[in-house]
């Protein structure tokens, strides 16, 4: 039996003709608002929802660092549609490292996925800055499982998803407050999805609000439960396989703006340049400028997925360096896209610009875990040789 190397996997999933007909559907999902169903259906069939599935379980057997580069590669023609499928890939990811580690807890997920479920993430909520670690959602034990109530945002896949993995607190003990992960089925009771998807950007992913209103988890799909505030392996790795994929994403779009901004630049023309406005020299300082920022970004990214798919031991300052990179990936491509679109001239205003959906979409960034402030938190409190976990958090 031949092994595929990554990329043989990658370019057997992800064809140059899908991506050309992701491309070509993705202006329209976006001015619909709807879901990309058919890039859904073409990226199931394929086996790319199962990439990082291993591969004696009948996945791809792509590591973090090897989905990031196919995120990247399907990101670059289609980002919507890259951003949703990557709440599901992150959930395999995450399995996938665990049992890597040793740990075969959610191998479960894995035979699921591999059969076909879809996973999404339902982490997002109002009056929480400090996502999946902390909730303002509750959990409360019952026999044979936890019941779950709370509002949770950005529920993306949310017209196909078959298991919606949550999170909320536990506080039946003030003094020791945990957080309870959980796997909820579709076929629940005791929760409801409510239409909230109408954005500036990412309009395809359909993130709509859950509302769970005492639904039941049974413990079979109860993932773990950690103190509160508690970085494990399983946290560990949501935060690994969610954001170092979100960056590559965002860098994606600023390859496609730059590259988008060139052709324009090529073809544009003005009465007092002889040349096209390539040879602008203030046009050539707004590529340069471009340019810089995406050399640093891939690098970046590529070396952190490397060593958390190596297994490198960076101990406390993992958090740091994976909030770092996704952070240096979407303030960079935030960048890359705004110069982009003052290079396009006037014709970046129009909703024909594929330049005006890329400004709409890069926004999307900052609004994923760990925002701008949380990384900066992260980041400084690392940096300074104080531990996360230290009360009170301020001061």
């Amino acid at each position: 039996m031949t092994t595929l190397t990554a990329a043989q996997t990658t370019s057997t999933i992800l064809t140059n003709e899908m991506l050309a007909r992701f491309a070509e559907r993705a202006p329209t999902y976006d001015r619909e608002n709807r879901f990309f169903d058919e890039d859904f259906d073409e990226l199931r069939s394929s086996g790319y929802l199962t990439c990082a599935v291993p591969a004696d379980l009948g996945g791809g057997g792509l590591s973090l660092a090897d989905v990031c580069r196919a995120q990247r590669r399907l990101a670059y023609y289609a980002p919507a549609t890259a951003l949703a499928v990557n709440m599901h890939i992150y959930w395999t990811g995450v399995a996938a490292d665990l049992r890597r580690m040793g740990d075969p807890s959610l191998e479960w997920l894995l035979r699921e996925a591999a059969a076909g479920e879809i996973f999404a993430a339902g982490h997002g909520e109002t009056g929480n800055d400090l996502p999946v670690l902390l909730s303002s959602s509750r959990a409360e034990r019952v026999d044979g499982g936890y019941r779950f109530t709370g509002h949770k945002l950005f529920s993306s896949l949310t017209p196909v998803w078959t298991r919606l993995g949550v999170h909320a607190m536990d506080a039946s003990d003030p003094a020791a407050p945990k957080i309870v992960h959980a796997f909820m089925r579709r076929d629940s009771n005791g929760y409801a999805v409510r239409e909230t998807w109408n954005t500036l950007g990412m309009r395809a992913t359909r993130s709509d609000d859950t509302i769970l209103d005492g639904v039941i988890v049974p413990d079979k799909y109860i993932a773990r439960v950690v103190p509160a505030g508690a970085l494990d392996p399983f946290v560990g790795a949501i935060f690994a396989n969610a954001l170092l994929n979100f960056g590559a994403i965002y860098y994606a779009i600023a390859e496609r703006a730059r590259d988008v901004a060139i052709t324009s630049a090529r073809k544009r023309t003005s009465v007092a340049v002889s040349r096209s406005m390539a040879y602008h020299p203030e046009i050539q300082h707004l590529f340069s400028e471009m340019q810089l920022e995406i050399e640093a970004m891939w690098p970046h990214l590529e070396s952190v997925a490397e060593d958390w798919s190596a297994g490198v031991d960076h101990g406390a300052a993992w958090p740091m360096k994976i909030v770092a990179a996704k952070y240096r990936c979407v303030e960079g491509a935030k960048k890359v896209v705004d110069l982009a679109l003052t290079s396009s001239g006037g014709a970046g205003m129009f909703k024909t610009s594929e330049l005006e959906r890329l400004y709409r979409d890069v926004r999307a960034g900052g609004f994923h875990p760990a925002n701008t402030m949380l990384t900066h938190e992260i980041v400084g409190k690392t940096t300074l040789g104080i531990g996360l976990d230290e009360q009170p958090r301020w001061g």
